[in-house]
């Protein structure tokens, strides 16, 4: 990212270390909005760019700078959300939300990344699991706007109704609407520790291509999903049942016998990396109901491994 650092007439920009301190709030904003960090960075520059195309003394008459860069962040991912269903009529296969590292990979990742420098990463909590990510994919633009700056951010429907353009009374009814496709869509979570053992269990099934140990740690109705954009192979509809499934993978490590997999954390839960020769080929997020795993995401398309391959 690239700021000035002082206004047109030399003077230190007061609102520099507003903007180092929003830009963190923005992407997390829009990650949760769009599903893809690469937007929600290029939104937060957005940002930036129209805040400095602004007067001095326009600037100066902002009483809150923090607001406005929500409100016009907001505003662009708004946009953005009506012309991503377009797009995405046109994607090859099944879209998933690009699937986040945990900050130790992105720091493993990136050179000269620190644990200080906290500007590149999104908050990992139960906001950006892909779970919930993918039940955000099939609200309106509004609906999603409404709903994630109220329920997630906490912004009154007053300010969210600025932002939509809409009566705050119909923005608590967008929430609302947003809060019941959470919940019939979405299994109680499990406990981590117990996702984390699912995970593992599964990892060590599929290694050794026990067909049986996979069937027996999958729901009979689980789904899996494969996103690799028409870049690299990837089954274009989800497959459903939890045999297929397993006997897709063992079919999967047949082929490709020199894949490492790996235990990570995925969008904050647990999940695993693929990688072939030492270069993460596929991220894998789950979705633990019970004591089965219910849906598995399988993001391939190399654009959406950006985070993961940086270093690599």
């Amino acid at each position: 990212m690239t700021t000035q650092s002082e206004p047109g007439d030399g003077r230190p920009d007061p609102t520099l270390s507003v903007i180092v301190r929003e830009r963190r709030q923005l992407i997390n904003l829009a990650y949760r909005l769009l599903g893809s960090l690469a937007e929600a960075e290029d939104v937060a520059q957005e940002t930036y760019t129209r805040w400095y195309a602004m007067s001095p003394q326009e600037r100066d008459a902002v009483e809150v700078p923090g607001a406005w860069f929500t409100k016009v962040a907001s505003r662009i991912c708004l946009d953005l959300l009506g012309s991503a269903r377009v797009r995405r009529e046109r994607y090859v296969g099944e879209w998933i939300p690009e699937p986040l590292p945990d900050r130790t990979e992105l720091i493993r990742g990136r050179p000269g990344a620190s644990s200080a420098d906290p500007a590149d990463r999104v908050t990992l909590d139960e906001s950006v699991s892909m779970a919930f990510l993918v039940v955000l994919e099939t609200m309106t633009p509004a609906e999603r706007v409404a709903f994630v700056l109220h329920d997630v951010f906490r912004y009154p429907f007053a300010e969210v109704a600025e932002i939509v353009g809409r009566t705050p009374a119909a923005c608590r009814q967008l929430a609302t609407s947003a809060r019941r496709r959470i919940r019939e869509s979405q299994a109680p979570a499990a406990p981590t520790v117990q996702q984390a053992g699912l995970v593992r269990d599964f990892k060590r099934a599929w290694q050794a291509r026990d067909i049986n140990a996979l069937v027996g740690l999958l729901d009979p109705d689980a789904t899996a999903t494969a996103d690799g954009g028409g870049l690299v192979t990837a089954a274009l509809d989800p497959v459903d049942g939890g045999e297929r499934i397993a006997r897709g993978l063992v079919e999967v490590a047949g082929l490709a016998p020199r894949l490492t997999i790996l235990e990570r954390t995925v969008n904050g839960q647990p999940g695993l990396v693929v990688q072939q020769d030492g270069v993460t080929v596929t991220v894998l997020a789950f979705e633990v109901a019970g004591d089965r795993i219910r849906h598995i995401w399988a993001v391939r398309n190399p654009e959406k491994l950006r985070s993961w391959t940086a270093g690599q």
